[in-house]
């Protein structure tokens, strides 16, 4: 697992033992690179693993294919396989599940955005 939260929130579901819904919502989509995975594949729609990864400028191999990999296990993203001309193709997209996500990544879009330019950094970021 890549974050001590979504380790955190596994263990304490498993024991059925979670009472932090806030807690296991931000667990979702805690992760270096799974808001923005989420925010695309709700806004280009079904993509594949190379097409993801382009558009995460740092993202090693082995972390998208993490991130992915939790977001498949958590329900937010399916995968599918096909194979034609002899080779695999993976396609990725999101659940009805992973789209009720975005207004709570909506919102947090729209607040940070509205802080930055408090602080005057608007122009340094990136808009996703």
């Amino acid at each position: 697992m890549t974050d001590a939260l979504r380790k955190y929130t596994q263990e304490k579901i498993q024991k059925k033992d979670f009472d932090c819904a806030k807690e296991y919502t931000l667990s979702m989509f805690s992760g270096k690179y799974k808001i923005v995975i989420i925010y695309h594949l709700f806004h280009d729609g079904t993509m594949r693993f190379n097409q993801i990864q382009r558009l995460l400028d740092d993202a090693t191999h082995k972390m998208l294919a993490q991130q992915l990999k939790e977001l498949t296990a958590d329900g937010l993203v399916t995968r599918r396989e096909e194979i034609a001309n002899n080779r695999k193709a993976t396609y990725y997209s999101l659940t009805a599940t992973g789209e009720s996500l975005m207004p709570i990544i909506e919102d947090m879009f729209t607040w940070g955005t509205k802080r930055l330019e408090a602080l005057e950094l608007a122009g340094n970021f990136k808009l996703h």
